[in-house]
């Protein structure tokens, strides 16, 4: 397989990349290049040059793949920001995947000082300009693109989509396994590159059920734990993700961008994982990567096009609309909903739960199909079900819902699953966000404070909210303990309202 890509890469580099003369309309060039990361290290790379705009320097962009991609994942968009915009952009394999060597090291030290290395490469070779340096890129890419932000001054902007911003919480929220992405994760790996000894023992921890012990690692692969190297880097940085993202949830991007003080934009809208820009990568019309052209033309090569003046935070309904824009992060009008006591039987699964990743939220993004549940058919049981007030009018959900909920398990460690949908007169709901919780001691009392995935969602007139908690979901790792119970004091579900 990886023989066969070199091959595709050789081939695109032959029909696309012949030179052609600096007299002749722009356009752009492609080459197949090696380049010398850190301690040597061959990185294999697409490089896209501008051509008929003379011998340069040029701005440049540094784009790292994705996890378990090759470096042809950003051609098609490297291609027209050579070709309309003038950029170098430097697409590459990251460490340890498909055509580069080395192994694959989770975003570690080596990995973010790769991003360094391509630029002093083509700073040296590919007529770039290294006063002029950005970094963009999807998934792994993206994380990658942060974390060399902060250590590299030269990156005056970066764009990270579909990222993680805290590891940890992006795989363990509130202690409790994400078990489909990590699945997924090193699945992809592992057929596509050559794990090294981090990913190796981080997998044998999940194996044996000792996730915890894989925490420690994602303090220095995290960007939240490097803001204020970014910050005094007077970075310009921007977010986009998706509400559904099965992997790298919102909840941590909407915090990270809160912590930014440069330059600063955040775009969320429907879909899962890298669903929301997939085709702008492969060059195709896009919102979001129109959105990084112009967040590169200004704060990389410094073109005064307007998009500093624009209202940053820039929000997509997940269930259908236009785009909304605000000024920061949506912190306006609350309902309250008092949520009375109950108890139920833990360790059964309902017919409530977050869905598959990368399939509902696939779904949710590309056909406007939410994960759904006929609410009558949720066991009382087994699950606390409690309605919301009705909206005669409609309403628009915009923010972090919360939780404060007071919970007495009878066993020692119980992971419970809360729920909000929005609910129809035949009491058909539509998932509007999620979140686990690992709850330990056994017969303790205690108050809990859940912050449910952040969301903008439009109530249907003559619709209401309702909640739902249970034990078990399929794509987390459960810990509940069947014949055990969870018990309910009075509790409370604060919900903000554009």
């Amino acid at each position: 397989m990886r023989r066969s890509l070199v091959l595709v890469l050789v081939l695109l580099s032959t029909l696309l990349g012949a030179p052609v003369a600096a007299t002749a309309a722009p356009g752009h060039q492609i080459s197949y290049r090696s380049i010398p990361g850190v301690g040597g290290t061959v990185l294999k790379a697409l490089v896209v040059e501008p051509t008929g705009l003379g011998n340069g320097p040029f701005p440049l962009l540094v784009m790292p793949s994705s996890w378990a991609v090759p470096n042809i994942e950003y051609v098609g968009a490297a291609a027209k920001l050579a070709k309309e915009s003038g950029y170098v952009v430097v697409s590459y394999t990251s460490r340890g995947f498909w055509d580069s060597g080395g192994q694959i090291d989770v975003a570690g030290p080596d990995t973010v000082g790769d991003v360094s290395k391509v630029i002093d490469w083509a700073i040296a070779n590919a007529h770039a300009d290294g006063t002029k340096v950005g970094a963009a890129g999807i998934s792994y890419g993206a994380g990658q693109s942060l974390l060399a932000a902060a250590n590299d001054k030269r990156i005056k902007a970066a764009a990270a989509l579909s990222t993680w911003t805290d590891l940890a919480r992006s795989l363990y929220p509130n202690n409790t396994v994400n078990k489909q992405a990590v699945e997924v994760l090193l699945a992809a790996g592992k057929a596509t590159g050559r794990p090294g000894p981090v990913l190796q023992e981080a997998e044998d921890a999940y194996r044996d059920g000792r996730f915890w012990e894989v925490v420690p690692i994602s303090a220095e692969r995290s960007a939240a734990e490097k803001i204020a190297q970014i910050n005094a880097n007077g970075t310009a940085v921007m977010l986009g993700n998706a509400w559904n993202d099965g992997i790298f949830a919102p909840g941590q991007i909407t915090d990270f961008y809160g912590r930014l003080t440069g330059p600063k934009r955040l775009m969320l809208s429907p879909g899962d994982h890298a669903t929301a820009e997939l085709f702008g990568a492969a060059g195709l019309p896009n919102e979001i990567w129109e959105s990084v052209g112009r967040w590169f033309d200004r704060y990389v090569k410094g073109t005064a096009n307007g998009i500093d003046a624009e209202q940053p935070v820039r929000l997509k309904p997940n269930n259908g609309g236009a785009w909304k824009s605000f000024g920061a992060w949506p912190n306006g009008n609350v309902d309250t909903v008092q949520l009375d006591g109950r108890r139920i039987a833990a360790g059964w699964g309902t017919v409530a739960d977050s869905g598959t990743i990368l399939l509902s939220g696939a779904l949710q993004g590309f056909l406007n199909i939410p994960t759904g549940v006929s609410l009558p058919f949720v066991d009382r049981n087994v699950a606390g079900v409690w309605s919301g007030p009705y909206y005669p009018r409609g309403t628009t959900v915009a923010g972090t819902p919360k939780l404060k909920l007071q919970v007495t398990p009878s066993a020692e460690t119980t992971t419970l699953f809360a729920y909000l949908y929005e609910v129809g007169p035949l009491g058909l709901g539509a998932l509007i966000t999620h979140k686990p919780v690992k709850v330990t001691g056994a017969g303790r009392t205690q108050t809990l404070d859940v912050e449910l995935e952040p969301t903008v969602w439009n109530v249907a007139p003559g619709n209401r909210l309702a909640l739902v908690i249970d034990t078990v979901d399929p794509r987390y790792l459960t810990e509940s303990t069947r014949g055990s119970t969870v018990t309910f004091g009075p509790s409370s579900l604060t919900v903000p309202k554009a």
